[in-house]
Formats: C-alpha cells, sequence, structure tokens
C-alpha cells in the first residue's frame, strides 16, 4: 500500500483494490483566510484526480474544496459518502455533478475486491459541521486508519477493524479562537497556551489507545497569508495562536513516547507500507527545502504571503455585494427567527441576548423570544463584529452553517460576559430546519444517562454530559474536579457545575466508605 500527502488532510492512497482521493485541497479556504502548509501547488493534480474512489470527510472548506474537484476529478467518479444524520454534504456533492454516490453504513465495512475500508462517522452538534468523520482502509498487504479531524468515543468500534500499521491523525485544531476575543493580550496568550496543551493532551489520548507502529500527525495547521492574519500563523508572533506545526508535534510524541514512530506528513511525502515495515520518502520537496519550512518558517511564510496575494485578491473580489442595513436585517429576521422558534433546547442553552455588529448594522438576536431585531441597548451576553461583506455573500448563498465559513476565517471579533455558550455556537451552525430538528432531537436524547460508575472516590454518571463519551476511559479527577480528555472539559464534582461552559450539568456523589459493624 502507499499514501502520498496532498496537503493539510489530503492523501492519495494506491492499493490492491483500487486508489482513493482524501479530502483533497488546494484553497483558499474560509474567506481567503486558509492556505494548506507547506505549499502543495506542485504536485501532479491531474494524477490524484483519476483515483478510482473519492472520500471527502466532511464540509469544512479545509477538507471540501468545491474548486479543485471542478478542475481535476472527473464526475463518474465513485464517491464514498460518510453516514450523516443530514445530507447536506451529498447535496453539495450532487449540486457538482457527482452522482454516483458510494452509501456507506456508519461503522460497517465495505469490500471492492482486496480493497476493504470503513466509515466511522460522528454526528453530534459539535462534530465539525454536524459531522465528521474517520476512514479504516486494508488491503490484505497493510492497514490504515485515516482519523482526520474526528474525535471518536467508541474506539473499541472504530479499531473492530483492525490495529492500524499507519495511523493519519489531526493534531493541530481549530474549535475556538482566543486571539479574536475581546481580552487583554497577557488572558490570549495563556488561554492560547491552554488551547495548544488541550490539543496534544488530546492527540496523545488518541496515539496511545489506537497504538499503531506508525503516526503521521496531519489535517493543518493552515497559512494564514493575509495581511491582517498573517501574525497569527503557528503560535503566533506574539504567543497568541493555537496552531502547532507537524515538526512540533513530533518534538512533544517523541518526549512522551520516545519508542514512537512518528513521521513528517506534507505535501510529497510517500509512505510505502508493507504490513508494519514503513518506507518513507519524498516526492516534491528537498531535505533543505523541508528543513527551511519548518526552521526558517517565519520566512517561509513570508515569502508565500507575498507571492499569494493575487489569490486573496480574487476570493474577496467574488464576494456579493454588500446590502444595506434594513434589507440585511430583512434577510436575517426571515431566515432566523422560524429556526429560533424550532429551537427551544438552543434558546434555553443560550439565556440570552447576542448582539451582531455587522457593517452599518447593529442588530441583537433575542434568543429566549426567539427574535431578531435592531440592538436598543438591551444587555447581551455576547456580541459579534463581523464584516459586511461576509453577512452578505452567506445570506445570497444561504450558507447554513457559519462556522464553516465566517468564524473559521478569523475574519470577525468577539467578546463575552461569561463562560463559552455551546449552545450559541451550535446555532450558528445550524441554520436550516433538517438541522435544527436534528440537534433539538440529539439534545433531547442526551438526557437520559442513567447509569454511573465508581471512577477514584466518586460516583459519577458514565456518559460525559458533553458528548456521552464513556468516562470510565476518558475522565481524570484531581482535588475535585472531573477532566473528560477528549475535548477537555471539566466539572466540578461537589456541586455538579461545569466548569468549562454553561449547562451540561454532570451527576456525581462522593463515595462513602462505611466500617463493620462490630460483631458480638
Amino acid at each position: 500500500m502507499r499514501i502520498t500527502g496532498l496537503g493539510h488532510a489530503g492523501m492519495f492512497i494506491e492499493t490492491t483494490g483500487g486508489s482513493i482521493l482524501c479530502d483533497p485541497v488546494l484553497g483558499p479556504s474560509f474567506f481567503g483566510s486558509w492556505f494548506p502548509f507547506p505549499d502543495n501547488r506542485g504536485l501532479d493534480w491531474e494524477r490524484f484526480g483519476a483515483a478510482d474512489f473519492l472520500y471527502i470527510s466532511h464540509r469544512h472548506r479545509d477538507h471540501f474544496d468545491p474548486a479543485l474537484l471542478q478542475r481535476f476529478v472527473r464526475r463518474d467518479i465513485p464517491v464514498l459518502l460518510p453516514d450523516y444524520p443530514t445530507d447536506d454534504l451529498e447535496s453539495d456533492l450532487r449540486a457538482l455533478g457527482y452522482e454516483n454516490i458510494a452509501y456507506t453504513q456508519a461503522g460497517v465495512p465495505l469490500q471492492y475486491g482486496d480493497l476493504k475500508i470503513m466509515i466511522t462517522p460522528l454526528r453530534a452538534p459539535s462534530d465539525g459541521p454536524i459531522g465528521d468523520s474517520s476512514l479504516s482502509v486494508g488491503d490484505g498487504t497493510a492497514s490504515i486508519l485515516n482519523q482526520n479531524d474526528s474525535h471518536p468515543l467508541d474506539l473499541d468500534a472504530l479499531l473492530s477493524f483492525g490495529t492500524p500499521d499507519a495511523y493519519f491523525t489531526q493534531t493541530s485544531g481549530a474549535i475556538w479562537w482566543p486571539m479574536a476575543y475581546d481580552l487583554p493580550q497577557d488572558a490570549k496568550q495563556n488561554f492560547a497556551q491552554l488551547k495548544r496543551d488541550a490539543q496534544n493532551k488530546r492527540a496523545m489520548y488518541y496515539i496511545e489507545k489506537v497504538d499503531a507502529p506508525h503516526v503521521f500527525p496531519m489535517a493543518g495547521p493552515p497559512m494564514f497569508l493575509r495581511e491582517d492574519l498573517f501574525r497569527y500563523n503557528g503560535w503566533g508572533e506574539e504567543n497568541d495562536s493555537i496552531f502547532t506545526d507537524q515538526a512540533q508535534f513530533l518534538a512533544h510524541m517523541a518526549e512522551l513516547r520516545p519508542a514512537q514512530q512518528g513521521h513528517l506528513f506534507v505535501p510529497g511525502t510517500q509512505v510505502d507500507l508493507a504490513g508494519s515495515t514503513a518506507e518513507i520518502s519524498q516526492t516534491l520537496y528537498t531535505d533543505a527545502e523541508i528543513e527551511r519550512v519548518f526552521h526558517d518558517k517565519w520566512n517561509y511564510l513570508a515569502q508565500q504571503r507575498d507571492a499569494r496575494q493575487g489569490e486573496i485578491a480574487a476570493e474577496v473580489a467574488s464576494r456579493a455585494p454588500i446590502l444595506p442595513p434594513e434589507e440585511m436585517l430583512a434577510a436575517l429576521k426571515e431566515w432566523w427567527e422560524p429556526l429560533l422558534r424550532r429551537a427551544r433546547t438552543i434558546r434555553m442553552g443560550v439565556g440570552g441576548n447576542v448582539r451582531f455588529r455587522i457593517g452599518e448594522l447593529d442588530m441583537v438576536v433575542d434568543f429566549p423570544k426567539a427574535k431578531v431585531r435592531e440592538y436598543a441597548g438591551e444587555e447581551c451576553i455576547y456580541w459579534y463584529t463581523i464584516p459586511a461583506d461576509l453577512v452578505s455573500t452567506n445570506i445570497v448563498d444561504h450558507e447554513i452553517d457559519w462556522s464553516n465559513s465566517i468564524f473559521l476565517s478569523m475574519q470577525f471579533e468577539v467578546g463575552r460576559s461569561g463562560k463559552f455558550n455551546e449552545f450559541l455556537t451550535t446555532f450558528l451552525k445550524c441554520l436550516s430546519r433538517d438541522r435544527i430538528e436534528y440537534v433539538e432531537n440529539w439534545y433531547a436524547e442526551q438526557s437520559d444517562q442513567t447509569e454511573d460508575a465508581e471512577i477514584g472516590e466518586w460516583t459519577v454518571q458514565r456518559r460525559c454530559p458533553h458528548l456521552r463519551a464513556d468516562l470510565t476511559k476518558t475522565a481524570k479527577i484531581e482535588d475535585g474536579v472531573l477532566t473528560c480528555s477528549l475535548h477537555d472539559w471539566k466539572w466540578d464534582l461537589e456541586t455538579g457545575k461545569c466548569l468549562s461552559t454553561q449547562g451540561h450539568p454532570i451527576r456525581a456523589s462522593r463515595i462513602i466508605e462505611t466500617a463493620s459493624a462490630p460483631t458480638s
């Protein structure tokens, strides 16, 4: 089996039973903000586009690049479709002309001659754009797990395919942006460090559990080549950003697991697998060029920035004309209020007003009352400042996931009173009736958490209130605080209060040891 790195999360898998093109992206993505790091334009995209199968893990635009697909990938290619609760990804692919859909079942292997595959989708509101997935591949000569951005809860089910010979996984995520918040600089630096540490901890959790002979960090970080975002590359010019690169993570992994074989996986990396034996080579870059990318990174990034401003200008020019404030307010009111009325759990979870300053428009979303109106001085729990051309474009495109457009672009500012509110983030990526109804039902199902387990000196509900991970496998308790290792959420066990966000309390009680009664 041969696996070639295509940049970011992209890979080309060649097996004895056929080839699979996975998540190919050239970008730029998210309103011109993200470029694959390092530059992947020099690859032979015509060759990779002639694959036997196409796999798109999820809708995030750093994994799903419509322009690349239309340019390089034939329309009749069989598309391996993850089994998601809504059909948004399928609709997007069909709109591009990809009609040869191979439907998969969650965690059920498919056989195509020598090629055996299994797609394991995730379906929680916080899993990517309501969905993320991993791909298991085997052909009798070797097996791999492309975990991608997904954070699966049931590792036993995932590994029922077998322990992979090579493991490809995200180590640098972008769930939220401390640098975009209205915070003092030292707070941004502290939160960025906490975020990087949490990402490293989660990645190491999976690496240890999967225990594959070979590990390849991938799926980030991006390059920020817009002038206003350039300083946030990597850890940031002022140590206030969240992205750990591949070389930095491999050094971290070597400290914690010195016997673990970790390998750099960038555009052009070629991995030839025969069982647990791997030969690694590089087909695009010389050793000296790779050295420069990672050890003279800021100069490399500056060169990329200076050479690629035309791509950014083209993206900006493609945006929709800015709508007048009254038209924008009317459009958002007509779009969002019917969804808010259906989103009772989300409305109560947000529990207050959220202000949006969008160019000349200053509006508030009153979640408890399901209303969108002009801002009139109300007290707000969150406040966003967003460029009007981004919102105008999303209105024209009827973009149902603002995380997958505006918020991953980092072209916004935000402040809040209190803790992070997951329900607000969920609403802003569920701007369709199908998504709202699915998420409301999902939240309702999570309330049935009757099974308890003993962890240390505590009896706690077995399933995490966040995403129902099995806490007997993912929890750590120190000084009465439980931490779930998958997303680093924390609970005070004495009170049951979630320390990471609003809502999501945990059921817990301390185990009381009683002395045996004396015998007479």
